[in-house]
């Protein structure tokens, strides 16, 4: 008796056309990542990609189109890292002590360094520029409102929480040039705690110690 025949699920054409974006968006990032800015082209997206040129064209017609969508593609993965970061965090250790150690290691790699390529891009180019501050400001108040939900008595006043994951993203990105540029590990290791040793007095009912 012939065996019945296989059943085949097949994509339909909006699932196979954000698999190509996302293709495209991704190698877009690979990118900028190894080749930088200046080094990121079209044509080097799409060989990354596996996708033709045509299907490049149609979806992202321009490389600023591209780099565009990239940037929110890039800003929804930062705001995944940043939530994925304390998901397995245990409650009891939960302290801003913790949370920073896990942004540093978690979400300032090679994301943050697709982010800093836009970020210089960005400063001579009025498009991206645009775009690049509606993002960040996206991606900041995204962060605020899961610093509250993690850390609801210490954030309670919301200017406290803007400013105090403010100075964190600042300390955070300058530990991050930092490693690019080959700082001491154990001089970029002490920055952080002490860090968290100045700023543990802010959080006094939080569980978890200051490492």
């Amino acid at each position: 008796m012939p065996a019945p025949p296989t059943t085949q699920t097949r994509r339909s054409n909006a699932e196979r056309s954000a698999a190509t974006q996302a293709r495209l968006l991704d190698a877009t990032i690979e990118c900028l990542v190894e080749r930088g800015w200046a080094g990121t082209s079209t044509t080097e997206v799409v060989r990354r990609a596996g996708v033709s040129r045509g299907a490049q064209v149609h979806h992202y017609p321009t490389k600023e189109d591209l780099v565009l969508a990239a940037l929110e593609h890039l800003l929804a993965r930062r705001n995944r890292e940043f939530r994925d970061a304390f998901v397995d965090l245990p409650a009891d250790q939960r302290s801003p002590a913790a949370a920073m150690r896990l942004l540093y290691e978690h979400c300032f790699g090679s994301t943050f360094e697709a982010w800093l390529e836009l970020v210089v891009a960005a400063r001579t180019d009025p498009a991206l520029h645009a775009r690049f501050v509606e993002l960040e400001t996206r991606f900041f108040d995204t962060s605020v409102a899961t610093f509250q939900s993690m850390f609801p008595e210490a954030a309670a006043d919301s200017t406290f929480a803007r400013i105090a994951l403010g100075l964190s993203f600042s300390v955070l990105e300058g530990l991050a040039i930092g490693r690019i540029n080959g700082a001491d590990d154990a001089e970029r290791e002490a920055v952080l705690e002490a860090f968290n040793t100045i700023t543990a007095p802010y959080f006094p009912h939080q569980a978890g110690g200051t490492s």
